[in-house]
C-alpha cells in the first residue's frame, strides 16, 4: 500500500485541523494499532495507547520535523515508545500491588500500628484531584481492577491507568515531603 500525500497530512496535522487528525488517523491507524498491540498484547490497551499520542502529537505542532523523516515513521516511532512505557508501567503497578498484597496488612491494622503515618496519608490524599482519589480507593480499597474501574466511573481504561499513575506519584512526592519536614 502507497503512502497517502505526506506533505497534505503534515500541513493539516501541524495546523491543528480537524481533518488533519482524521485523515492521519485514517492513513496510519490500522499500522499504528498493530504496533501497540504487538507491544501491549490488548486490543484496548493497543486503541488507548494510538489515540493518546495522535492526540497528544496534534496538540504539540512542533513536535514533528519533516527534515527527520517521514510522518507515518515518526508515528510508528512515538506509538511503540508510548506502548513501551506503558507496559513497563504496568509491570510497576502489578509489582507494588504484589508487594502490597504480601504485607496482608487490613486497615485496621495500619491505624492502630501507626497513627501518625496513617494521618500523613489521609492529608496527602486529600489533596489529590477528586478524579485521581476516587480511582485510587477504587483500586486500593475497593480492590477492583483498573477495567472494572473504568466500566464503573464509565472512563476509557487508558484515562483510569493515567489517573491512578499521577495520584501515585502524587502521593509519592507529598509523602516524602511530608516526611522531609518531619
Amino acid at each position: 500500500m502507497g503512502e497517502p500525500n505526506d506533505d497534505e497530512l503534515v500541513a493539516d496535522f501541524i495546523a491543528r485541523r480537524n481533518e488533519g487528525l482524521e485523515a492521519v488517523y485514517e492513513a496510519y491507524g490500522t499500522a499504528l494499532f498493530s504496533v501497540a498491540r504487538h507491544v501491549l498484547g490488548d486490543d484496548d490497551d493497543a486503541q488507548d495507547c494510538v489515540h493518546d499520542v495522535l492526540l497528544r502529537l496534534w496538540r504539540r505542532p512542533d513536535s514533528y520535523r519533516r527534515e527527520r523523516g517521514s510522518l507515518r515513521a515518526y508515528l510508528m516511532v512515538c506509538i511503540r515508545n508510548e506502548a513501551v512505557t506503558r507496559l513497563r508501567s504496568a509491570a510497576r503497578h502489578r509489582k507494588i500491588e504484589t508487594q502490597l498484597a504480601a504485607s496482608e496488612t487490613t486497615a485496621y491494622e495500619f491505624e492502630i500500628r501507626d497513627v501518625v503515618e496513617s494521618e500523613r496519608l489521609k492529608r496527602a490524599l486529600a489533596v489529590l484531584p477528586p478524579d485521581q482519589r476516587s480511582a485510587l480507593a477504587l483500586a486500593y480499597a475497593g480492590q477492583l481492577s483498573h477495567r472494572e474501574i473504568s466500566a464503573r466511573l464509565g472512563v476509557p481504561l487508558g484515562t483510569i491507568k493515567s489517573r491512578i499513575s499521577l495520584g501515585l506519584r502524587r502521593l509519592q512526592t507529598m509523602l516524602s515531603r511530608q516526611e522531609a519536614t518531619i
